[in-house]
């Protein structure tokens, strides 16, 4: 991955984190002036002209100008944005298997990605819907013997019930959470998104 592409976290004028973006964009941003740097060690804030004069040691991260290099945010606080966004997490099938941690929730068997399906708790043609909390992941031995009835009529038992995740999507598609965001994002969000 390219220093442009790696991740940089944006924070609303309240500093609270609302956004991932990449080092490409939050750069666009500080040029435009719509957003500072933040310095996570002393929450020092920079504006464009400011940040070009902080010198990048040669093992950080940085962008290489023609006539200079600049080092590469990693946080950054919007000039006028105050709003929190929504924090639901979009009901999906790749969401399923995240919230169930690629386990299959009848027997507990991890057999991988190509072995598992979601399963409607309540099967449609009973009127289940597709949603998280009638959905759940359940290996194919098991999809196979639920087949077309409810868990008590195939004398099975999920093992927990589903329900909506609590964690933020905000950083639940991130495969990399920086440790200098540690000091902006709530532990409990960062670790189930790290999860």
């Amino acid at each position: 991955m390219s220093i442009l592409q790696q991740s940089a976290l944006v924070l609303n004028r309240n500093w609270q984190p609302i956004h991932v973006t990449c080092v490409q964009r939050a750069l666009t941003l500080l040029f435009g002036e719509s957003v500072r740097v933040v310095d996570p060690d002393d929450y020092q804030i920079y504006s464009w002209h400011d940040w070009l004069l902080v010198k990048p040691d040669e093992d950080e991260p940085a962008v290489q100008a023609v006539h200079f290099r600049v080092k590469a945010p990693e946080v950054v606080v919007l000039n006028d944005y105050d709003q929190l966004p929504r924090a639901v997490v979009t009901y999906s099938k790749r969401n399923v298997f995240k919230r169930d941690r690629f386990t299959c929730q009848y027997c507990g068997t991890q057999p991988g990605r190509d072995e598992l399906t979601i399963d409607h708790v309540v099967p449609r043609s009973l009127g289940g819907m597709s949603n998280w909390e009638n959905c759940v992941l359940a290996c194919l031995n098991c999809n196979h013997r639920k087949a077309n009835k409810t868990p008590q009529q195939a004398g099975m038992r999920l093992r927990r019930p589903p329900e909506r995740p609590t964690w933020k999507p905000l950083y639940a598609s991130l495969s990399v959470v920086r440790e200098s965001w540690s000091k902006f994002i709530v532990e409990s969000s960062r670790d189930k998104a790290i999860a």
